[in-house]
This record gives C-alpha cells, structure tokens and sequence, in this order.
C-alpha cells in the first residue's frame, strides 16, 4: 500500500480540511521537499481555492522521487486539449511521476461556479478521457487527433501548439467515484478510483469494485495494476481531549456529505438513506448546527477511522490494508516533534 498526502503538510490534517483553510503558494516546494524527505510515495494536489496544476508544477520542480498528481482537478470546466496540455507539461516536468486525477464535481457547480450546461457525467467523463488520449497519442506520434464525440470534436493539432513527443507518454488518470456508473467509467478508460472519503471499505468492495470490473470486461481489458486511492476520514491526536475536538470535526463533515445527493448512495448501502434524505432538509434549509447530532457513535466509526497517534495505523490498516492499493494520510506538522510523529506514523503504515 503506498501513502500519499496532500498540499500542504504543514497546515492540515487532509481528512479533516475545512473549506475555509488558508493556502501559502509559496510554501509549496518547502513542503513537497519535506513530505519527499518523510517518505511518501506520492504528493496529490487538490482543486479547492487553487489551480492544482500550477501548484503540482511546483512540487515537481522541487522534489525527485516523489510522485505527483492532482487528487482531484475538475475535469469540465477545462477544455481537455487544456487539460492534456497541462498534463503533458508536468510530465515531463516531473520525469514521469505525474498523476492525472479528475473528477466531475456536482450539477450546481458545474452551472452556477462555471458557467457550463451540465450533462450526464460519466457517459460526459468517458468521452472527455478518450479526448485527452488522442491527443497525448497525436503529440507523440506526430499523427492529428482523431476525435469525434458528442460533446467534443478533436482533429487538429499544429507545429505552432504542438508540444511534441516525451520521455514518459503513459500518463496514469485515475478518477473520483462514488457511484457504480463512474466506477464502471473508470474500469472502461481509467488506470485507477478514487472513493470519495464516505465510500466505506464495505462499499468499496461490494459496490465499487464490481463496478469497476464491469467496466473492464465491456472494454475488454485487464485491471492489473488498476490503483484504488482512498483518502479515509480521520480523527486522530495525540491526547483524548484533542481527539474529542477532531471527532467533533468528522461528525460535521459527515453529516454534511451526507446531505449531499450525490453522496446518496455510500449512505444507503448501510441503511442510512433515510438519515442522508433528512440532513438534505437540513441543508437546504441552512440549519447546520443540527446536523452533527444526527452522526451516532456508530455512523461515526463506520465513515471514520478515530483514535490516539499511537493506534491510528493500525485503525487504518486494518480497514483498508487488504482493499486499497494507495492511501492518504497525514497530521498537522508544525515543529520538530510532530516531524517526528508523523515519520512513527507512517514507518507503522509501511509495515503494515
């Protein structure tokens, strides 16, 4: 299992980022080197109050064996001959450790954050890939593109704007999931999944991974060396009364991805349909501070992995050790102790 963590290490806890977290830029490639010098395997780059390629360019640029992806960018609102290009650039920037995660993000934001007509998304998703692929294809072949799809028509590409052909052309592209239809998208044309956090190891594997391999049989190919990536909701510190506030973090952040309706389907799989319908009325009707309370003990530890620094390994691995190929994981890092915390951490997560 490989762990991977999110920009930027010293700032939050990337299961319990809030929306209203402050982002430095400039600090990217000071911690792209520390979570190098730490261990990771990967540094993936999430789409939040930042353009997540400017800021993968820079960990690339700063680091040498890390791998580098975005976790996720917003596919839609970008052309894919933008997204290819950007890709194709951090590629060669990063010598072949580039990741190239997307996602779809829900209707309402698509239309009112981006302007764009929505469409159905995974049907959307798959085409929108095998766009980015002819191109990468046209680039390094020489050959034009050849793309004809609903939403998108590909058939030129000049010297002028043409980038030519690099060292490491398989870019991998994973993709955020939650329902079986994307899962079934991502088997089809993807090298990898990313559950959203709320898809439980249980719903990974009786939902999610039939999906998967569904899609692969369609397409009539293996998914040897497909990667799962999971980014677990976590409440983890180091003494109990820190750990009371993080779990009262989670208890938020799960209700709130419950009332989401795109979210649905992970809750009703363990019967919580209901409650996930309940919390959307609350949402709507803009009473947040009554949502938390609906998130039992039970719903708590069957969305979240909770416990002290000295036991959040072994929570971790023993949920998702044996389901997942990658995992994300890190905590707050701001002195030499929590440094050294962190390395425990992850040497136990290693072994596991």
């Amino acid at each position: 299992m490989e762990l991977e963590t999110l920009l930027p290490l010293g700032k939050v806890d990337p299961g319990l980022r809030k929306p209203d977290t402050s982002f430095d830029i400039s600090r990217t490639a000071e911690d792209a080197r520390l979570v190098e010098s730490l261990g990771y395997d990967g540094l993936m780059c999430e789409e939040t109050k930042q353009d997540p390629y400017i800021v993968t360019a820079l960990a690339a640029q700063a680091t040498t064996k890390t791998k580098i992806g975005t976790a996720v960018a917003i596919a839609f609102p970008r052309s894919p001959a933008v997204t290819a290009m950007s890709a194709w650039n951090i590629q060669k920037l990063s010598r072949g450790r580039f990741i190239l995660g997307l996602g779809t993000q829900v209707k309402g934001h698509i239309e009112r954050r981006f302007g764009f007509k929505w469409s159905p998304p995974g049907p959307w998703m798959r085409e929108y890939i095998g766009a980015i692929r002819a191109l990468w294809h046209a680039w390094q072949s020489g050959d034009q593109p050849r793309f004809h799809g609903e939403h998108y028509q590909i058939t030129l590409t000049v010297p002028l704007f043409d980038p030519g052909p690099i060292d490491y052309p398989s870019i991998p592209i994973h993709l955020a999931a939650v329902n079986p239809y994307m899962c079934r998208v991502a088997g089809e044309v993807a090298d990898g999944v990313r559950p959203h956090p709320v898809c439980t190891a249980q719903y990974i594997k009786e939902v999610m991974l039939p999906a998967v391999r569904a899609g692969a049989v369609r397409a009539q190919r293996t998914i040897d060396g497909f990667a799962i990536c999971i980014k677990p909701l976590i409440a983890t510190a180091k003494d109990e009364e820190t750990l009371g506030q993080r779990i009262d973090d989670v208890r938020a952040r799960i209700a709130f991805y419950a009332s989401t309706p795109a979210y649905r389907a992970a809750f009703a799989a363990h019967g919580l349909g209901d409650l996930a319908d309940e919390l959307k009325h609350l949402s709507r009707a803009q009473r947040w501070d009554e949502m938390q309370k609906f998130i039992s003990d039970d719903i708590l530890h069957t969305y979240a992995c909770v416990g002290k620094f000295e036991e959040i390994a072994t929570k971790i691995s023993d949920r998702y050790g044996s389901l997942v190929t990658n995992v994300e994981f890190s905590i707050p890092v701001q002195n030499d102790k929590d440094v050294e915390t962190l390395k425990v951490i992850l040497s136990e997560l290693k072994a596991a």
